[in-house]
């Protein structure tokens, strides 16, 4: 419990440098660049725009917009890798995935037994 209040009083002193207030008065605290997207979609309370890393801190707005289509293009990926790695453990392609060596679709593993070889 010791070290969890030294971490709370350390945030404390954090925020009271950013917002000149330790019980966290934002509105003190309006010229920032990390309040430059807190009217975009998606922005929610209680914690407003969310960027723990400041990829936003410079306040530019066509980075932003492109990072936000990069990340919709990269969860579009995620969604259809997920299908990738979902998909093969209820069907599986009939034939042979290489007739030379006679090793068939079905022969393949896929998933954690995979892994287990």
């Amino acid at each position: 419990n010791g070290r969890l209040a030294m971490m709370a009083i350390i945030g404390m002193f954090f925020q009271d440098g950013l917002t000149g207030s330790a019980w966290g008065d934002w509105s003190n605290y309006v010229a920032s660049p990390l309040r430059a997207f807190e009217n975009e979609l998606g922005v929610q309370a209680p914690v407003g725009f969310f960027d723990p890393l400041g990829f936003t801190k410079d306040g530019n707005e066509q980075n932003f917009k492109r990072r936000r289509q990069v990340e919709l293009k990269n969860g579009r990926v995620a969604m259809w890798a997920t299908l990738g790695y979902i998909v093969p453990e209820y069907f599986r392609f009939p034939g042979y995935l290489s007739p030379s060596a006679g090793l068939k679709f079905t022969d393949v593993p896929n998933g954690l037994e995979r892994s287990e070889e």
